[in-house]
């Protein structure tokens, strides 16, 4: 930017495209882009690029009222294309997800999947933050005045691929930042990466410069006071936005839904099992990354650190027993001493959780890494809710699942396992739809060879799979299966009617060997999960209790 103010010389070309958001989470802020790409002297350099990062790519205006897509980027509300129905989708169940649209995000992360309007809602960091935008650099107290002729004041030109023609303006205002952000106002200036000529200031010189560099740092120290996580109250690193339009760290969010399903901010419910796919913020990560480079390089790195110190999932202690499920109790009586003294040293940790993973009695085949071991590869994270030691030193411990592991590696300690794990989630509430749709459509599956009364399970909607196996349970009831005894209901909770939890809950209480249950935690698709259930449902009701 001080190129183009100070030098005599002829217009500057710059042809440089709107710096792309964080593609990987865990990349450093070295593999974006600089500060010094950014900046020269505190000055930007390229004012363009500052008005691109909060313009709307269908409008090419600053984002009003700002829509969080699916795809983690964001358009106006009323840029948002007309819906269309959606057909042989049952799960989830809510209010807008029978309608849909094809994304029309063309930016740096351009998506062309369909997305459910149900997924989108509003963004209340990126509202505050473009804002801001509108409060500094929209102001027109600092326009220059209009007996200046048309040399006195900056001028830009531009051209985007698309055009065939070369397109231009004079700024009325101080700056090329304000000048630029203005014009963006009124849908004249491109949203996409596009080639920039900056005109001589001519008398003005020195009064673009100084307003640019004080929009610039202005704009800088306003948008930082409100990219505190609400959560960590540092700058949000990861920035994932929940369905309420709550802004917060990626890690912070997971770290909250270990305790509660409650938004920080609002006390929304979440729904936990969506939120492990939610993309990144785009349009948020990469005004942080550009205003605040140096930052967000210092807190990616003390993260780093932080996870590597701390993270017991990368050395878990593993009770080697039985099956256990995620949001499903798990009751222990540990009499064994390594197994005391693995509980103990968990409840003295402070985060109280350890992995339960079951014996491999048919000795099932395993990677490499794990061939010599007595256990299975997937298992489930548990928290102690309850411990209770005994004098003689047994202890009774209640347990709930979190979520479920896949190991990678482990070792002995002290006479018990220590795992090197990584989490297992499941696929995107897109992808479920989809996969439904597939398979529930009319030349989704192959034709059925079943009779009537007892149709392919891979025909049957999500919800109808979820019905089947509850209408299961209650028939089981009423006849007086010993396996739902009262006492049983009483530890694990009435029938959830919640596609994502009844799997786990109907796992528990099945009378079914482990070996059979076992497949369903290396599921990653709550479809797949419930048409185990209605097969184990089906295969039960085949046989002479």
């Amino acid at each position: 930017m001080e190129d183009a103010v100070e030098s005599p010389s002829p217009p500057h070309l710059i042809t440089d495209p709107l710096p792309t958001a964080m593609e990987n989470p865990k990349a450093s802020t070295s593999d974006l882009s600089s500060a010094k790409e950014h900046t020269t002297g505190d000055i930007p350099d390229l004012p363009h690029r500052i008005v691109q990062l909060i313009q709307c790519h269908q409008c090419s205006r600053p984002l009003r009222t700002p829509l969080r897509l699916p795809c983690g980027n964001t358009v106006c509300r009323e840029c948002l294309p007309p819906a269309r129905p959606r057909t042989g989708i049952t799960y989830p169940v809510g209010p807008g997800r029978d309608q849909g649209f094809i994304c029309p995000w063309q930016g740096n992360q351009a998506c062309v999947g369909e997305h459910c309007v149900g997924d989108c809602g509003a963004d209340v960091l990126l509202g505050k933050l473009v804002g801001i935008f509108g409060e500094i650099l929209g102001s027109e107290a600092n326009d220059v005045s209009q007996d200046l002729s048309s040399d006195g004041v900056p001028s830009v030109q531009w051209k985007t691929n698309e055009q065939s023609h070369i397109e231009s303006a004079h700024l009325q205002s101080d700056g090329w930042l304000q000048g630029i952000y203005k014009l963006a106002r009124e849908g004249r200036f491109p949203s996409d990466p596009c080639e920039v000529i900056y005109g001589e200031p001519g008398v003005s010189g020195e009064n673009t410069k100084r307003q640019d560099l004080i929009h610039f740092q202005t704009l800088r120290d306003s948008l930082r006071s409100e990219l505190d996580c609400q959560v960590c109250y540092a700058l949000i690193l990861d920035p994932m936005t929940t369905p309420c339009g709550h802004t917060f760290c990626r890690t912070c969010v997971a770290r909250v839904l270990d305790h509660t399903d409650l938004c920080p901010i609002c006390r929304r419910k979440l729904d936990m099992h969506a939120l492990h796919s939610e993309p990144l913020n785009q349009t948020v990560a990469r005004l942080i990354d550009y205003f605040h480079p140096d930052e967000i390089a210092v807190r990616r790195e003390s993260s780093a650190q932080d996870e590597t110190d701390t993270d017991y999932e990368k050395n878990l202690p593993l009770f080697v027993c039985t099956l256990a499920f995620p949001t499903m109790p798990t009751f222990l009586h540990v009499f064994e001493p390594r197994y005391r003294l693995m509980i103990r040293r968990v409840v003295a940790s402070g985060h109280g959780k350890f992995g339960m993973v079951m014996y491999n009695r048919r000795g099932g085949v395993q990677p490499d890494q794990l061939e010599d071991v007595p256990f299975m590869r997937y298992g489930t994270l548990l928290m102690i809710e309850r411990y209770e030691l005994l004098p003689d030193g047994r202890s009774l411990v209640v347990a709930t699942g979190i979520s479920r592991f896949r190991i990678l590696d482990s070792r002995m300690r002290d006479g018990y396992h220590i795992a090197k794990t990584e989490r297992v989630n499941d696929i995107s509430i897109a992808e479920e739809e989809r996969l439904e749709s597939l398979e529930t459509s009319p030349n989704g599956v192959d034709a059925p060879t079943e009779n009537a009364s007892d149709p392919p399970l891979d025909s049957m909607s999500t919800q109808r799979l979820l019905l089947y196996a509850r209408e299961f349970i209650s028939n089981q009831r009423r006849s007086g299966a010993p396996w739902l005894h009262p006492r049983v209901m009483l530890a694990y909770g009435p029938i959830p009617v919640d596609p994502v939890r009844f799997p786990w809950w109907f796992a528990s209480i099945l009378p079914i060997s482990e070996e059979e249950k076992y497949p369903i935690l290396a599921s990653t698709s709550v479809r797949e999960r419930l048409k185990l259930s209605a097969r184990w449902a089906r295969q039960l009701e085949a046989r002479d209790w």
